[in-house]
Protein backbone atom coordinates (compact mmCIF):
# COMPACT_ATOMS: atom_id res chain seq x y z
CA UNK A 1 0.00 0.00 0.00
CA UNK A 2 1.12 3.32 -0.88
CA UNK A 3 -0.26 7.17 -0.29
CA UNK A 4 0.11 8.91 -3.94
CA UNK A 5 -2.12 11.98 -2.72
CA UNK A 6 0.75 14.29 -2.72
CA UNK A 7 1.70 16.27 -6.35
CA UNK A 8 -0.15 16.94 -9.66
CA UNK A 9 -1.24 14.71 -11.96
CA UNK A 10 0.79 14.20 -14.16
CA UNK A 11 -1.77 12.49 -17.06
CA UNK A 12 -5.02 13.46 -18.18
CA UNK A 13 -6.77 11.47 -15.36
CA UNK A 14 -10.50 13.36 -16.57
CA UNK A 15 -9.93 11.09 -20.04
CA UNK A 16 -7.82 8.28 -19.06
CA UNK A 17 -8.45 7.53 -14.61
CA UNK A 18 -5.83 6.36 -12.38
CA UNK A 19 -3.66 3.60 -13.76
CA UNK A 20 -3.51 1.36 -16.16
CA UNK A 21 -7.09 -0.01 -16.85
CA UNK A 22 -6.33 -3.86 -15.73
CA UNK A 23 -5.51 -2.01 -12.53
CA UNK A 24 -8.21 0.18 -12.34
CA UNK A 25 -10.44 -3.20 -12.45
CA UNK A 26 -8.57 -5.10 -10.11
CA UNK A 27 -9.15 -2.11 -7.31
CA UNK A 28 -13.03 -1.62 -8.51
CA UNK A 29 -13.12 -5.99 -8.04
CA UNK A 30 -11.30 -5.77 -4.79
CA UNK A 31 -13.72 -3.06 -3.63
CA UNK A 32 -16.53 -4.73 -4.76
CA UNK A 33 -15.60 -7.91 -2.75
CA UNK A 34 -14.93 -5.38 0.64
CA UNK A 35 -19.07 -4.50 -0.34
CA UNK A 36 -19.67 -8.15 -0.74
CA UNK A 37 -17.65 -9.11 2.58
CA UNK A 38 -19.50 -6.14 4.23
CA UNK A 39 -22.96 -7.09 3.34
CA UNK A 40 -22.66 -10.66 3.64
CA UNK A 41 -21.56 -9.83 7.80
CA UNK A 42 -24.70 -7.50 7.67
CA UNK A 43 -27.21 -10.20 6.23
CA UNK A 44 -25.95 -13.31 7.79
CA UNK A 45 -28.31 -12.34 10.85
CA UNK A 46 -31.22 -12.21 8.93
CA UNK A 47 -30.82 -15.55 7.26
CA UNK A 48 -30.29 -17.51 10.51
CA UNK A 49 -33.32 -15.52 12.13
CA UNK A 50 -35.69 -18.08 12.87
CA UNK A 51 -33.28 -20.28 14.63
CA UNK A 52 -32.05 -17.04 16.58
CA UNK A 53 -35.53 -16.40 17.27
CA UNK A 54 -36.23 -19.44 18.84
CA UNK A 55 -33.05 -19.71 20.75
CA UNK A 56 -33.91 -16.45 22.79
CA UNK A 57 -37.77 -16.81 22.66
CA UNK A 58 -38.07 -13.60 20.80
CA UNK A 59 -41.75 -11.91 19.10
CA UNK A 60 -41.26 -10.15 15.65
CA UNK A 61 -41.60 -7.04 17.16
CA UNK A 62 -38.07 -7.75 19.66
CA UNK A 63 -36.56 -9.04 16.31
CA UNK A 64 -37.19 -6.29 14.33
CA UNK A 65 -35.85 -4.48 17.30
CA UNK A 66 -32.98 -6.09 17.06
CA UNK A 67 -32.21 -5.82 13.18
CA UNK A 68 -33.51 -1.59 13.18
CA UNK A 69 -32.14 0.77 15.60
CA UNK A 70 -29.21 -0.45 17.88
CA UNK A 71 -27.24 -1.11 14.44
CA UNK A 72 -28.37 1.53 12.42
CA UNK A 73 -27.80 4.82 14.88
CA UNK A 74 -24.45 3.20 15.22
CA UNK A 75 -23.63 2.85 11.48
CA UNK A 76 -25.11 6.24 11.15
CA UNK A 77 -23.29 8.22 13.61
CA UNK A 78 -19.81 6.55 13.09
CA UNK A 79 -20.38 6.69 8.88
CA UNK A 80 -19.64 10.96 9.00
CA UNK A 81 -16.94 10.70 11.12
CA UNK A 82 -14.80 8.01 9.25
CA UNK A 83 -16.37 9.97 6.17
CA UNK A 84 -14.54 13.36 7.06
CA UNK A 85 -11.32 11.57 8.24
CA UNK A 86 -11.45 9.31 4.56
CA UNK A 87 -11.82 12.92 2.67
CA UNK A 88 -8.30 14.07 4.51
CA UNK A 89 -6.54 10.49 5.45
CA UNK A 90 -5.70 7.43 3.61
CA UNK A 91 -8.50 5.52 2.17
CA UNK A 92 -6.91 2.39 1.84
CA UNK A 93 -5.62 2.35 5.27
CA UNK A 94 -9.20 3.09 6.72
CA UNK A 95 -11.17 0.71 5.08
CA UNK A 96 -8.59 -2.53 5.72
CA UNK A 97 -8.92 -1.06 9.55
CA UNK A 98 -13.02 -1.08 9.56
CA UNK A 99 -13.11 -4.74 7.61
CA UNK A 100 -10.46 -6.26 10.40
CA UNK A 101 -13.15 -4.36 13.00
CA UNK A 102 -16.49 -5.86 11.18
CA UNK A 103 -15.44 -9.60 10.48
CA UNK A 104 -14.21 -9.61 14.39
CA UNK A 105 -17.69 -8.84 15.62
CA UNK A 106 -19.50 -10.48 13.10
CA UNK A 107 -17.80 -14.03 14.42
CA UNK A 108 -18.13 -12.45 18.35
CA UNK A 109 -22.13 -12.62 17.77
CA UNK A 110 -21.43 -16.60 17.34
CA UNK A 111 -20.42 -16.41 21.13
CA UNK A 112 -23.39 -14.09 22.59
CA UNK A 113 -24.39 -15.32 25.06
CA UNK A 114 -27.92 -13.48 25.39
CA UNK A 115 -29.91 -10.80 23.51
CA UNK A 116 -28.03 -7.99 24.77
CA UNK A 117 -24.47 -9.34 24.06
CA UNK A 118 -25.82 -10.40 20.31
CA UNK A 119 -27.01 -6.60 20.18
CA UNK A 120 -23.82 -5.21 21.51
CA UNK A 121 -21.85 -7.22 19.20
CA UNK A 122 -24.35 -6.18 16.46
CA UNK A 123 -23.76 -2.49 17.29
CA UNK A 124 -19.57 -3.37 17.25
CA UNK A 125 -20.75 -4.70 13.39
CA UNK A 126 -21.98 -1.15 12.64
CA UNK A 127 -19.06 0.63 14.35
CA UNK A 128 -16.75 -0.82 11.42
CA UNK A 129 -19.16 -1.12 8.29
CA UNK A 130 -19.66 2.18 8.65
CA UNK A 131 -16.34 2.80 7.12
CA UNK A 132 -16.63 1.12 3.84
CA UNK A 133 -18.79 2.95 1.45
CA UNK A 134 -18.03 6.59 1.67
CA UNK A 135 -14.25 5.94 1.43
CA UNK A 136 -14.80 3.42 -1.70
CA UNK A 137 -17.26 5.87 -3.44
CA UNK A 138 -14.45 8.46 -3.17
CA UNK A 139 -11.63 6.28 -4.28
CA UNK A 140 -13.59 4.95 -7.07
CA UNK A 141 -14.42 8.71 -8.35
CA UNK A 142 -10.92 8.61 -8.27
CA UNK A 143 -9.77 6.05 -10.34
CA UNK A 144 -12.74 6.45 -12.94
CA UNK A 145 -13.46 9.23 -15.02
CA UNK A 146 -16.63 11.16 -14.98
CA UNK A 147 -17.96 8.78 -19.19
CA UNK A 148 -17.38 5.95 -16.97
CA UNK A 149 -18.56 6.22 -12.98
CA UNK A 150 -21.88 5.25 -13.61
CA UNK A 151 -21.10 1.45 -14.75
CA UNK A 152 -18.44 1.42 -12.02
CA UNK A 153 -20.28 2.92 -8.74
CA UNK A 154 -22.82 0.33 -10.12
CA UNK A 155 -20.79 -2.90 -10.23
CA UNK A 156 -19.28 -2.19 -7.31
CA UNK A 157 -23.02 -1.78 -5.64
CA UNK A 158 -23.15 -5.28 -6.53
CA UNK A 159 -21.87 -6.11 -3.79
CA UNK A 160 -24.77 -5.48 -2.19
CA UNK A 161 -26.55 -7.91 -3.60
CA UNK A 162 -23.99 -10.71 -4.10
CA UNK A 163 -23.66 -10.47 -0.19
CA UNK A 164 -26.72 -11.14 -0.21
CA UNK A 165 -26.30 -14.20 -2.17
CA UNK A 166 -23.11 -15.36 -0.24
CA UNK A 167 -25.01 -14.89 2.79
CA UNK A 168 -27.50 -17.45 2.23
CA UNK A 169 -25.28 -20.01 0.78
CA UNK A 170 -23.12 -20.10 3.24
CA UNK A 171 -25.27 -18.92 6.29
CA UNK A 172 -27.76 -21.33 5.28
CA UNK A 173 -25.48 -24.37 4.63
CA UNK A 174 -23.44 -24.08 7.91
CA UNK A 175 -26.12 -22.78 10.41
CA UNK A 176 -27.49 -26.47 9.18
CA UNK A 177 -24.44 -28.01 10.61
CA UNK A 178 -24.87 -29.93 13.93
CA UNK A 179 -22.38 -28.71 16.91
CA UNK A 180 -21.45 -32.45 17.00
CA UNK A 181 -20.84 -32.74 13.37
CA UNK A 182 -18.67 -29.86 13.87
CA UNK A 183 -16.67 -31.45 16.39
CA UNK A 184 -15.83 -34.43 14.82
CA UNK A 185 -15.32 -32.71 11.19
CA UNK A 186 -11.95 -30.47 13.59
CA UNK A 187 -11.37 -33.61 14.83
CA UNK A 188 -10.55 -35.33 11.48
CA UNK A 189 -8.61 -32.46 10.12
CA UNK A 190 -6.80 -32.53 13.56
CA UNK A 191 -7.92 -29.31 15.08
CA UNK A 192 -9.57 -30.64 17.60
CA UNK A 193 -7.31 -30.28 20.33
CA UNK A 194 -8.18 -26.20 19.98
CA UNK A 195 -11.48 -26.52 21.13
CA UNK A 196 -11.29 -29.37 23.78
CA UNK A 197 -13.08 -27.47 26.52
CA UNK A 198 -16.22 -26.88 24.12
CA UNK A 199 -19.13 -29.00 24.73
CA UNK A 200 -20.24 -29.81 20.94
CA UNK A 201 -23.74 -31.29 21.70
CA UNK A 202 -24.63 -27.39 23.11
CA UNK A 203 -23.63 -25.44 20.33
CA UNK A 204 -26.11 -24.23 17.84
CA UNK A 205 -25.53 -24.31 13.55
CA UNK A 206 -26.51 -20.25 13.81
CA UNK A 207 -23.55 -19.91 15.94
CA UNK A 208 -20.98 -21.79 13.89
CA UNK A 209 -22.01 -19.93 10.94
CA UNK A 210 -21.44 -16.19 12.46
CA UNK A 211 -18.04 -17.53 13.76
CA UNK A 212 -16.86 -19.06 10.42
CA UNK A 213 -18.08 -16.71 7.85
CA UNK A 214 -16.71 -13.73 9.95
CA UNK A 215 -13.32 -14.34 11.06
CA UNK A 216 -11.70 -14.94 7.40
CA UNK A 217 -12.16 -11.21 6.89
CA UNK A 218 -8.81 -10.12 8.47
CA UNK A 219 -7.56 -12.04 5.25
CA UNK A 220 -9.24 -9.34 3.04
CA UNK A 221 -8.16 -6.58 4.93
CA UNK A 222 -4.30 -7.78 4.60
CA UNK A 223 -5.20 -7.69 0.88
CA UNK A 224 -6.06 -4.48 0.47
CA UNK A 225 -3.78 -2.96 2.62
CA UNK A 226 -0.78 -4.82 0.68
CA UNK A 227 -2.34 -4.28 -3.35
CA UNK A 228 -4.11 -1.64 -3.19
CA UNK A 229 -2.48 2.11 -4.31
CA UNK A 230 -4.31 5.32 -2.77
CA UNK A 231 -5.15 8.27 -5.68
CA UNK A 232 -4.14 11.53 -5.45
CA UNK A 233 -7.93 13.18 -4.79
CA UNK A 234 -9.65 14.69 -7.86
CA UNK A 235 -7.23 12.60 -9.98
CA UNK A 236 -10.05 11.61 -12.30
CA UNK A 237 -11.82 15.15 -12.87
CA UNK A 238 -10.88 18.12 -15.71
CA UNK A 239 -7.17 19.22 -14.29
CA UNK A 240 -8.78 22.38 -13.41
CA UNK A 241 -10.74 21.19 -10.38
CA UNK A 242 -9.27 22.30 -7.03
CA UNK A 243 -9.15 19.10 -5.02
CA UNK A 244 -8.24 20.79 -1.29
CA UNK A 245 -9.64 18.62 1.37
CA UNK A 246 -12.78 19.75 3.04
CA UNK A 247 -14.28 20.08 6.81
CA UNK A 248 -17.61 18.73 7.56
CA UNK A 249 -19.22 22.07 7.44
CA UNK A 250 -17.88 22.93 4.26
CA UNK A 251 -18.65 20.17 2.64
CA UNK A 252 -22.64 20.23 4.48
CA UNK A 253 -22.51 24.07 2.36
CA UNK A 254 -21.88 22.22 -0.31
CA UNK A 255 -24.45 19.96 -1.02
CA UNK A 256 -27.04 20.98 1.56
CA UNK A 257 -28.39 24.17 -0.56
CA UNK A 258 -28.84 21.46 -3.39
CA UNK A 259 -32.26 19.77 -3.55
CA UNK A 260 -31.09 16.64 -5.40
CA UNK A 261 -29.23 15.75 -2.32
CA UNK A 262 -32.35 15.91 -0.23
CA UNK A 263 -34.61 14.22 -1.95
CA UNK A 264 -32.32 11.50 -3.63
CA UNK A 265 -31.66 10.90 0.60
CA UNK A 266 -34.85 10.56 1.24
CA UNK A 267 -35.98 8.58 -2.29
CA UNK A 268 -32.80 5.95 -0.69
CA UNK A 269 -33.82 6.14 2.62
CA UNK A 270 -37.28 4.47 1.68
CA UNK A 271 -36.25 2.23 -0.54
CA UNK A 272 -33.52 0.81 2.44
CA UNK A 273 -36.91 0.96 4.70
CA UNK A 274 -38.19 -1.75 2.71
CA UNK A 275 -35.83 -3.28 1.87
CA UNK A 276 -34.53 -3.83 4.88
CA UNK A 277 -37.44 -4.60 6.33
CA UNK A 278 -38.25 -7.78 3.69
CA UNK A 279 -35.10 -9.05 3.83
CA UNK A 280 -34.83 -9.21 7.98
CA UNK A 281 -38.00 -11.56 7.71
CA UNK A 282 -37.13 -12.93 4.04
CA UNK A 283 -35.92 -16.67 5.58
CA UNK A 284 -39.02 -16.57 8.42
CA UNK A 285 -41.40 -15.78 6.16
CA UNK A 286 -40.51 -18.74 3.87
CA UNK A 287 -39.96 -20.92 7.18
CA UNK A 288 -43.66 -20.07 8.37
CA UNK A 289 -46.02 -19.44 5.18
CA UNK A 290 -44.44 -22.10 2.82
CA UNK A 291 -43.03 -24.73 5.14
CA UNK A 292 -39.56 -24.62 4.14
CA UNK A 293 -36.40 -25.82 5.82
CA UNK A 294 -33.92 -22.91 7.04
CA UNK A 295 -31.24 -24.65 4.48
CA UNK A 296 -34.23 -24.46 1.77
CA UNK A 297 -35.22 -21.30 2.39
CA UNK A 298 -31.62 -19.63 2.50
CA UNK A 299 -30.11 -21.82 -0.22
CA UNK A 300 -32.81 -23.32 -3.14
CA UNK A 301 -34.61 -19.41 -2.45
CA UNK A 302 -32.85 -16.83 -0.81
CA UNK A 303 -29.52 -17.18 -2.72
CA UNK A 304 -30.95 -16.84 -6.21
CA UNK A 305 -33.47 -14.44 -5.46
CA UNK A 306 -30.08 -12.44 -4.13
CA UNK A 307 -28.39 -13.05 -7.39
CA UNK A 308 -31.04 -11.59 -9.40
CA UNK A 309 -30.88 -8.76 -7.35
CA UNK A 310 -27.18 -8.32 -8.32
CA UNK A 311 -28.39 -8.45 -12.11
CA UNK A 312 -30.32 -5.47 -11.14
CA UNK A 313 -28.21 -3.41 -9.35
CA UNK A 314 -25.99 -3.80 -12.63
CA UNK A 315 -29.09 -3.43 -15.14
CA UNK A 316 -29.28 -0.10 -13.53
CA UNK A 317 -26.02 1.36 -14.08
CA UNK A 318 -25.98 -0.25 -17.27
CA UNK A 319 -28.99 1.47 -18.21
CA UNK A 320 -28.09 4.98 -16.62
CA UNK A 321 -24.84 4.56 -18.50
CA UNK A 322 -26.13 4.01 -21.97
CA UNK A 323 -29.53 6.10 -21.53
CA UNK A 324 -27.24 8.84 -20.13
CA UNK A 325 -27.00 10.72 -23.64
CA UNK A 326 -30.82 10.35 -24.42
CA UNK A 327 -31.75 11.56 -21.01
CA UNK A 328 -29.42 13.04 -18.75
CA UNK A 329 -31.35 12.60 -15.57
CA UNK A 330 -31.62 8.76 -16.00
CA UNK A 331 -29.97 8.36 -13.28
CA UNK A 332 -32.63 9.70 -10.46
CA UNK A 333 -35.56 8.76 -12.47
CA UNK A 334 -34.96 5.43 -13.29
CA UNK A 335 -35.13 4.24 -9.63
CA UNK A 336 -38.55 5.80 -9.37
CA UNK A 337 -39.77 3.74 -12.32
CA UNK A 338 -38.24 0.36 -11.29
CA UNK A 339 -39.88 0.81 -7.93
CA UNK A 340 -43.25 1.53 -9.06
CA UNK A 341 -43.41 -2.15 -10.63
CA UNK A 342 -41.58 -3.58 -7.86
CA UNK A 343 -44.76 -3.29 -5.79
CA UNK A 344 -47.37 -5.29 -7.22
CA UNK A 345 -44.69 -7.50 -8.01
CA UNK A 346 -43.68 -7.90 -4.57
CA UNK A 347 -47.60 -8.30 -3.10
CA UNK A 348 -48.50 -10.93 -5.81
CA UNK A 349 -45.34 -12.85 -3.99
CA UNK A 350 -46.30 -12.51 -0.68
CA UNK A 351 -50.25 -13.19 -0.54
CA UNK A 352 -50.10 -15.98 -3.25
CA UNK A 353 -50.33 -19.36 -1.63
CA UNK A 354 -48.29 -20.98 -4.81
CA UNK A 355 -44.87 -21.20 -4.06
CA UNK A 356 -43.51 -21.24 -7.37
CA UNK A 357 -45.91 -18.24 -8.29
CA UNK A 358 -44.78 -16.36 -5.63
CA UNK A 359 -40.63 -17.13 -6.82
CA UNK A 360 -41.56 -15.90 -10.04
CA UNK A 361 -42.94 -12.67 -9.04
CA UNK A 362 -40.35 -12.16 -6.23
CA UNK A 363 -37.71 -12.17 -9.05
CA UNK A 364 -39.47 -9.59 -10.69
CA UNK A 365 -39.39 -7.51 -8.09
CA UNK A 366 -36.12 -7.73 -6.79
CA UNK A 367 -34.57 -6.94 -10.26
CA UNK A 368 -36.84 -3.41 -10.58
CA UNK A 369 -36.01 -3.09 -6.25
CA UNK A 370 -32.19 -3.03 -6.61
CA UNK A 371 -31.78 -1.40 -9.92
CA UNK A 372 -31.78 1.91 -8.07
CA UNK A 373 -28.41 0.96 -5.73
CA UNK A 374 -26.02 1.88 -8.68
CA UNK A 375 -27.71 4.98 -9.07
CA UNK A 376 -28.05 6.93 -5.96
CA UNK A 377 -24.19 6.90 -5.75
CA UNK A 378 -24.14 8.11 -8.93
CA UNK A 379 -25.95 11.16 -8.15
CA UNK A 380 -25.15 11.70 -5.00
CA UNK A 381 -21.12 12.07 -6.29
CA UNK A 382 -22.32 13.99 -8.84
CA UNK A 383 -23.67 17.15 -7.16
CA UNK A 384 -20.52 17.46 -5.43
CA UNK A 385 -17.10 18.39 -5.43
CA UNK A 386 -14.09 15.39 -5.31
CA UNK A 387 -13.34 17.02 -1.76
CA UNK A 388 -16.53 16.64 -0.62
CA UNK A 389 -17.42 13.75 -1.83
CA UNK A 390 -16.66 11.05 0.71
CA UNK A 391 -18.71 13.24 3.35
CA UNK A 392 -21.87 13.76 0.84
CA UNK A 393 -22.35 9.84 0.93
CA UNK A 394 -21.80 9.35 4.56
CA UNK A 395 -24.69 12.10 5.29
CA UNK A 396 -26.53 10.20 2.68
CA UNK A 397 -26.11 7.09 3.80
CA UNK A 398 -26.40 8.48 7.79
CA UNK A 399 -30.00 9.45 6.64
CA UNK A 400 -30.98 5.81 4.79
CA UNK A 401 -29.39 4.06 7.98
CA UNK A 402 -31.61 6.18 10.27
CA UNK A 403 -34.79 5.61 8.44
CA UNK A 404 -34.10 2.58 6.83
CA UNK A 405 -32.13 0.03 8.92
CA UNK A 406 -33.34 1.98 11.68
CA UNK A 407 -37.35 1.75 11.11
CA UNK A 408 -37.62 -0.65 8.57
CA UNK A 409 -36.97 -4.18 10.41
CA UNK A 410 -38.60 -2.76 13.46
CA UNK A 411 -42.16 -1.61 11.08
CA UNK A 412 -42.33 -4.77 9.74
CA UNK A 413 -41.69 -6.48 12.63
CA UNK A 414 -44.25 -4.22 14.70
CA UNK A 415 -46.94 -4.92 12.13
CA UNK A 416 -46.59 -8.27 12.03
CA UNK A 417 -47.15 -8.79 15.87
CA UNK A 418 -50.10 -6.12 15.30
CA UNK A 419 -51.42 -8.31 12.64
CA UNK A 420 -50.97 -11.90 14.56
CA UNK A 421 -52.46 -10.32 17.61
CA UNK A 422 -55.41 -8.78 15.65
CA UNK A 423 -56.15 -11.96 14.21
CA UNK A 424 -56.15 -14.06 17.12
CA UNK A 425 -58.35 -11.12 19.23
CA UNK A 426 -60.90 -11.64 16.18
CA UNK A 427 -61.01 -15.23 17.66
CA UNK A 428 -60.89 -14.77 21.11
CA UNK A 429 -57.64 -16.25 21.59
CA UNK A 430 -55.42 -13.36 23.00
CA UNK A 431 -54.81 -14.99 26.18
CA UNK A 432 -53.02 -17.53 24.18
CA UNK A 433 -51.32 -14.87 22.41
CA UNK A 434 -49.15 -13.93 25.41
CA UNK A 435 -47.97 -17.57 26.22
CA UNK A 436 -47.62 -18.70 22.45
CA UNK A 437 -44.03 -20.40 21.66
CA UNK A 438 -43.58 -20.09 18.10
CA UNK A 439 -40.71 -22.50 17.49
CA UNK A 440 -43.20 -25.42 18.13
CA UNK A 441 -45.39 -24.45 14.80
CA UNK A 442 -44.18 -26.95 12.12
CA UNK A 443 -42.45 -29.01 14.91
CA UNK A 444 -45.00 -30.22 17.36
CA UNK A 445 -48.09 -28.45 17.27
CA UNK A 446 -49.81 -30.74 19.31
CA UNK A 447 -47.99 -28.81 22.50
CA UNK A 448 -49.62 -25.76 21.15
CA UNK A 449 -53.18 -27.44 22.78
CA UNK A 450 -56.34 -27.11 20.56
CA UNK A 451 -55.80 -23.59 19.79
CA UNK A 452 -52.27 -24.44 18.24
CA UNK A 453 -53.48 -24.52 14.22
CA UNK A 454 -54.92 -20.60 14.89
CA UNK A 455 -51.90 -19.56 16.94
CA UNK A 456 -49.38 -20.90 14.17
CA UNK A 457 -51.93 -20.04 11.50
CA UNK A 458 -51.95 -16.57 13.11
CA UNK A 459 -47.83 -16.63 13.04
CA UNK A 460 -47.43 -17.07 9.72
CA UNK A 461 -50.45 -14.13 8.45
CA UNK A 462 -49.32 -11.62 10.39
CA UNK A 463 -45.84 -11.87 8.60
CA UNK A 464 -47.59 -12.23 4.99
CA UNK A 465 -49.70 -9.11 5.66
CA UNK A 466 -47.24 -7.34 7.10
CA UNK A 467 -44.41 -7.64 3.94
CA UNK A 468 -47.21 -6.12 1.61
CA UNK A 469 -47.79 -3.43 4.21
CA UNK A 470 -43.70 -2.62 4.00
CA UNK A 471 -43.72 -2.88 0.20
CA UNK A 472 -46.28 0.21 -0.02
CA UNK A 473 -43.58 2.81 1.59
CA UNK A 474 -42.42 2.11 -2.55
CA UNK A 475 -44.51 4.51 -3.61
CA UNK A 476 -43.06 7.35 -1.56
CA UNK A 477 -39.83 6.37 -2.51
CA UNK A 478 -40.51 6.77 -6.01
CA UNK A 479 -42.26 9.91 -5.63
CA UNK A 480 -38.63 11.28 -4.17
CA UNK A 481 -36.71 9.94 -7.33
CA UNK A 482 -39.10 11.75 -9.78
CA UNK A 483 -38.29 15.21 -7.58
CA UNK A 484 -34.55 14.51 -7.64
CA UNK A 485 -34.53 14.33 -11.58
CA UNK A 486 -36.39 17.17 -11.79
CA UNK A 487 -33.58 19.34 -10.42
CA UNK A 488 -30.68 16.57 -10.81
CA UNK A 489 -29.09 18.77 -13.92
CA UNK A 490 -29.33 21.87 -12.20
CA UNK A 491 -27.68 20.97 -9.20
CA UNK A 492 -25.28 18.57 -10.79
CA UNK A 493 -21.47 19.73 -10.50
CA UNK A 494 -19.82 21.63 -13.08
CA UNK A 495 -15.98 21.94 -12.70
CA UNK A 496 -15.90 25.22 -15.12
CA UNK A 497 -18.04 26.86 -13.38
CA UNK A 498 -17.47 29.50 -10.65
CA UNK A 499 -14.44 28.80 -8.57
CA UNK A 500 -15.64 29.68 -5.54
CA UNK A 501 -17.69 26.67 -5.97
CA UNK A 502 -16.94 24.19 -2.89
Amino acid sequence: MSDTTAGPAAQPGHITGFGSRGYRTYVLMSLMLVYTLNFIDRSLIGVVGQPIMDSFGLSDAQWGLLNGPPFALFYALMGIPIAMWADRGNRVFIIGLCIVIWSVMTALCGLAAGFIWLLLFRVGVAIGEAGCTPPANSLITDYYPPKSRANALGIYSMGVTIGGVLAQLFGGTIASIKGPDMGSWLNSIGLGFLFQGINWETVEGWRIAFVVIGAPGVLIAALIWFTMREPPRGHSDVPSLQVEKAGFFEAFKEFGRKPTFWTLSLGAAFVAFVGYGLFAFQTPFLMRVHGVSLHEAAVKFGAPLSAVAAGGTFLGGYLSEKLSHRFPAVSAWLPGVGLLIAVPAYSIAFMTSSLTVAIFFWVIAAITHYAYLGAQYTVGTGIVSPRARATTISVLLFIVALIGNGIGPMFTGWMSTYFMSSSLASQGLSEQFATFEPKLCGVNVAQLGADGPALCSAYSEGLRHSMVATVMIFIIAAIFYFLAARTFMKDRYDPTAASGQG
